[in-house]
């Protein structure tokens, strides 16, 4: 038996409603759950049952024996006026109305209730959160609402109760349909003024069978969420099916009546059989158990500056992971600690937040008092105020004495601090706090865990419980201080996140600015200017300034990435809404950006830097401006620029945060140009391109590029990229910045056992290693003295390999407080010792040896301003061009890019390449790339094919040089590449597969007439057939039917490949009704799927 066409929103509906009773939710149909409204359809509380419940859950005293051991319960009047109160609060404003709401519910409504003659305050609790055993739980369907000064019904397709009142609500959409049909739907459902239901709804879900997000109220659609169940999921399927098997009959009864009787005999035949693990039934177990329901609304819901926002399934795991490690004591009673790696974007500092709700409600967590560490002022501000965004009212230290005050006198629940307030704190007063019940949570704890900040952190609080929080994976040489930390915790890895949508992809691109130096010139001139140097000094010279770094430093390069960045601004991002920023090498060069930036005029910048630093860069600074603007020779640029900040905006805070605010918020500046600033822990969604102009690695890089990964939506629509664009020449350590990340993956905490460096062992040999060195300089005591005894070669061998060895235990010695010595004055002198050794081998190049390299000392200040002065003058840029996978082609998405990418990037980047090499690379790759049009566009396919065999074939005859064999492969491959873009919708361009069936389908839809109709929608009887909504749809719908038929050697099953061509088939005839495709175009489209696929790679 079929389900009708009208009644398919029953293929996600009944399987939701049999699931959530197996769950323990009682089934009321239409008709049960409109009596117990007392038949009011403007009402959504279940009046009867919510009054019956606060009678039973309300018996006092629930705890203790305050009332001598007597029960009393709430008078009828208060149960009554409880009731109304709950019902008038629905009809507010629906944002005001729902926090309004869920603080009545998780606070209680505190009332006068006489108890043994005297009148108390009392506080009537609508829902027992301890002991959710204690609660009643309802859900109904086809739940009809009237909306308010209005005569139209509204029906709910599924509606959670909990003792009565609405707490959640499912909105269905049959599978044919995409899960935004769904979300939109419950939008539009909340934007209705008059539908009270959703003031009350804590949890929103959104189900089409295959597919779930879930959300709450006032969540935009770019932001609902997945729910990934992080137990075994075979067992709580078994656990699922075990409930199912042992429904009653009665609850089927009522479930198959009215107007779900047509589904009967279908779904009670298909129970027959397990129910596969689906989207759906995942996300119902994991949100809807009513134990998980209610921990999820009283413990993971936060309002952050007005925005509801419900926990992800990364934060939620995260937090109970954490709650069951401390748990756990280690054999000096401390707490357990450990790390979390949430990956950059996903919500670290939420994350932070819920834990510290959750701990204030552990049952044997006696006042806990949480401290957030970080190490940068920035950081610390953004965190506090995250806190405070979200009612944790934390105090944020100004000084150590601050800190010590607030720890010593319990002055606040919620500190917030940097790392190096308790080394002062430590020297104001040599205090220790023995409480295990205090929690230092430690943001980016790569940075801030270890050290000598550190070590003064535990020495205070020897017994807290640590534990860090990190956005990027420890590098293998830091494995082992992770190790040492108390091990990972939790992980959420940027390929999991962009996964979840809870980050976005970025997509990568080289651009480099050739630059055209005028040879002759600039050598002419580097002679008469370095006259008097010797040959060596003026090599040395030649070395520092010929480097690229100087290169790009110049006017004209600059000027040519500002150009060019411009460029990709207008034509990528311009009126979209979304802003880019600029990573400048030093401060000169981001000032010279802007003001280039400003000449060109095509985009509007600003620039946040720090005011002027150290000597160098003042001298450096002045050399520049003298040569480029004589009215500031006797100033420097940076510091002229600063005094002009501080006169605009009054001080450095001042400044940073209203361009931050206007970066955020307004229309300008597009482009934030930085040097070091707001490349960690800077949280702007709309930030959306970074380029990159001087080379970052490790840490620094990944945490750089995670400041365009941010989601975001607004009214011109959806982020669906950040763009990453580099002219510093860094994809090298980009792809093992990536790298790093999937190894993290597969990081097993047994593995780090058998490397831990043993610290103990390492601890006890520091005063040995310190003896060793001494040893050297028996009686010698004068620097002048040891600096005459090391010009001899054994002994200077000697001592530079007694210091390192020195510095490696001192260092191993100074990152855990075990091995702190004990007494200051040996701690100060090991540090005093080693700053005077290290002084020593600064001073040992012998005489001799610097004679040999360069002469004797030189000050190149006196030549360094003529030779930036030639560069400037007699160095031309060329056209910045784009340095990509295999040289020129269109971005990478860094995120998600082609396995064969690596290979071949190794070949291109790899120490031996040479321009004929790189050049075979690039033409076995547009071969490749050529091999998707041959079925579609075989004209095309010829076509190209020629050009790259004529074009070998001209080099083999040597009618092409290496260079030019390279030049024109790579245009026909950016040729190739973008012809594959133009032509598909941006959705697909991620899916390969999906993008091969997208164009097989194409000409089957388009009607007769020109390319163009495919693009438009035609107001005639066929207009359908060339919207390309419908084809993406189908294209994905082919892409999931072959996936999920996927196996080993599918294709040698006979019987499983007709199984997948039947359902094709079955697709292409029922779902694409409004298409009238023959049999024989179904035919047609159906070989050519199967031809594509059976040579496609198959993806796991």
């Amino acid at each position: 038996m079929d389900i009708p066409h009208s009644d398919e929103k029953f293929l996600s509906q009944i399987p939701a409603l049999r699931q959530l009773i197996d769950l323990g939710f009682e089934y009321l149909t239409p008709e049960a759950a409109l009596a117990a409204r007392r038949g009011k359809v403007g009402t959504v509380l279940l009046e009867d049952i919510l009054y019956k419940q606060l009678q039973e859950i309300n018996r006092l005293p629930y705890k203790g024996n305050e009332y001598k051991g007597n029960e009393y319960r709430f008078s009828a009047e208060n149960l009554q006026f409880a009731v109304q109160r709950l019902d008038d609060m629905g009809h507010d404003g629906l944002l005001d109305a729902n926090k309004a709401l869920y603080e009545r519910l998780t606070l209680g409504l505190t009332l006068k209730q006489i108890v043994d003659g005297n009148t108390k305050s009392v506080t009537l609790r609508y829902i027992d959160w301890q002991n959710w055993k204690r609660n009643v739980f309802h859900v109904s369907a086809k739940f009809m609402v009237a909306q308010r000064r209005s005569e139209r019904m509204t029906e709910l397709d599924i509606v959670l109760f909990v003792n009565g009142i609405p707490l959640a609500v499912l909105e269905c959409v049959p599978p044919a349909l995409f899960i935004e049909d769904a979300i939109s739907q419950s939008i539009r459902n909340q934007q209705c003024a008059h539908l009270p239901i959703f003031g009350y709804a804590q949890l929103l879900i959104a189900l089409n069978r295959d597919t779930a997000r879930y959300g709450t109220v006032g969540t935009p659609a770019r932001f609902w969420s997945v729910w990934r169940e992080q137990d075994d999921p075979m067992l709580w399927n078994e656990q699922a099916e075990s409930a199912r098997q042992s429904s009653e009959s009665r609850t089927s009864d009522l479930l198959f009546s009215g107007q779900f009787a047509p589904a009967r005999e279908i779904f009670e035949t298909k129970t027959e059989k397990p129910l596969p693990i689906a989207a759906q039934a995942e996300t119902i177990h994991g949100l809807c158990q009513p134990w998980r329901l209610l921990e999820l609304i009283y413990k993971f819901t936060v309002f952050d500056n007005g925005v509801k926002k419900l926990a992800r399934y990364p934060q939620y795991f995260a937090v109970q992971r954490i709650l069951s490690h401390i748990r756990t004591a280690d054999a000096e009673g401390r707490r357990q600690g450990g790390i979390v790696w949430h990956t950059q974007g996903s919500g670290k500092s939420l994350t932070m937040v819920m834990l510290a709700r959750s701990l204030a409600q552990e049952p044997d967590i006696s006042n806990p008092r949480i401290v957030l560490v970080t190490d940068r002022k920035d950081l610390d501000k953004q965190i506090k105020d995250t806190f405070a965004a979200c009612d944790m009212a934390p105090r944020r230290t100004g000084t150590g004495r601050d800190l010590l005050h607030l720890v010593s006198k319990r002055k606040a629940s919620v500190i917030t601090t940097l790392i190096h307030k308790f080394d002062k704190a430590l020297k104001a007063h040599n205090y220790r706090d023995d409480s295990r019940d205090i929690f230092m949570l430690i943001d980016e704890s790569h940075r801030t865990q270890f050290g000598l900040f550190a070590t003064r952190m535990r020495q205070m609080f020897p017994h807290a419980c640590y534990l860090g929080f990190t956005g990027t994976p420890l590098m293998k040489k830091e494995k082992n201080n992770f190790a040492r930390f108390g091990g990972l915790i939790d992980r959420y890895a940027i390929d999991q996140a962009v996964m979840d949508k809870a980050i976005v992809p970025l997509l990568y691109e080289a651009r480099h600015v050739e630059m055209h130096p005028d040879t002759a010139t600039i050598d002419s001139r580097f002679h008469r200017h370095t006259q008097g140097l010797t040959e060596a000094q003026k090599a040395a010279l030649k070395k520092k300034y010929a480097c690229p770094d100087q290169l790009n430093k110049t006017d004209q390069g600059i000027y040519a990435r500002a150009l060019d960045i411009s460029r990709h601004f207008c034509t990528t991002l311009q009126g979209s809404g979304y802003k880019g920023q600029l990573i400048a090498p030093d401060k000169m060069t981001a000032l010279a950006y802007h003001r280039y930036l400003q000449e060109i005029g095509l985009v509007s910048s600003e620039v946040i830097i720090s005011g002027p630093g150290n000597r160098e860069e003042r001298e450096d600074a002045d050399a520049k401006s003298s040569e480029t603007d004589g009215a500031l020779a006797a100033e420097n640029r940076v510091a002229a620029f600063w005094r002009e900040m501080m006169d605009r905006y009054g001080s450095e805070e001042e400044y940073n945060a209203r361009i931050i605010n206007r970066f955020k918020h307004g229309d300008a500046p597009e482009i934030l140009i930085v040097v070091d600033k707001l490349q960690t822990g800077f949280d702007a969604p709309r930030n959306a391109a970074l380029y990159i102009s001087r080379p970052l690695r490790g840490h620094t890089l990944l945490q750089a590029i995670a400041r365009v990964n941010r989601v975001h939506q607004d009214q011109s629509g959806v982020k669906e990229f950040g763009f990453i664009v580099d002219y510093a020449g860094i994809l090298g350590d980009l792809d093992k910045a990536l790298s790093q990340y999937s190894a993290f993956q597969d990081f097993d905490q047994e593995d780090l056992i058998g490397t831990l460096i043993p610290l103990r062992e390492e601890g006890e040999k520091l005063s040995l290693r310190y003896t060793e060195l001494q040893t050297l300089f028996t009686g010698i005591h004068h620097q002048e003295a040891r600096q005459r005894l090391l010009q001899n070669e054994a002994l200077r061998n000697a001592f530079h390999e007694r210091l390192t060895r020195f510095d490696k235990t001192l260092d191993i010695v100074l990152s855990s407080d075990e091995f702190i010595p004990e007494t200051p004055a040996q701690y100060k002198m090991y540090l005093d010792e080693r700053k005077r050794f290290r002084e020593l081998e600064k001073t040992l190049t012998p005489p001799q040896e610097a004679e040999t390299e360069t002469g004797p000392d030189v000050d190149y200040r006196d030549h360094e301003s003529r030779i930036k002065e030639m560069l400037n003058t007699h160095v031309s840029p060329g056209e910045a061009t784009p340095l990509n996978l295999l040289t020129s082609i269109s971005p990478i998405n860094i995120i998600n890019a082609n396995p064969s990418y690596e290979l071949q990037s190794k070949h291109l980047y790899g120490t031996n390449r040479t321009p004929a090499g790189e050049a075979r690379v690039v033409a076995e790759a547009a071969r490749q790339a050529l091999l998707q049009h041959k079925e579609w566009d075989p004209v095309f396919y010829e076509k190209f094919s020629k050009l790259i065999q004529k074009v070998t074939d001209d080099f083999t005859a040597k009618r092409l040089t290496d260079i030019e064999y390279l030049h024109r492969l790579s245009s026909i491959h950016i040729r190739v590449a973008q012809r594959g873009n133009l032509d598909v919708p941006f959705a697909l361009r991620s899916n390969a597969n999906a993008t091969a069936f997208f164009r097989i389908l194409k000409p089957y839809f388009i009607m007769q007439g020109t390319e163009t109709d495919f693009h438009r929608v035609m107001w005639s009887e066929d207009r359908h057939r060339c919207d390309p909504a419908i084809i993406t749809k189908a294209a994905f719908a082919i892409d999931d039917i072959l996936r999920r038929h996927g196996k080993v050697r599918f294709w040698h099953d006979a019987d499983a490949v007709k199984q997948a061509i039947n359902d094709i088939d079955d697709y292409l005839y029922d779902e694409i009704r409004v298409i009238r495709l023959s049999p024989e175009q179904m035919d047609e489209i159906i070989e050519k799927i199967i031809r594509f696929a059976r040579r496609a790679p198959q993806k796991k």
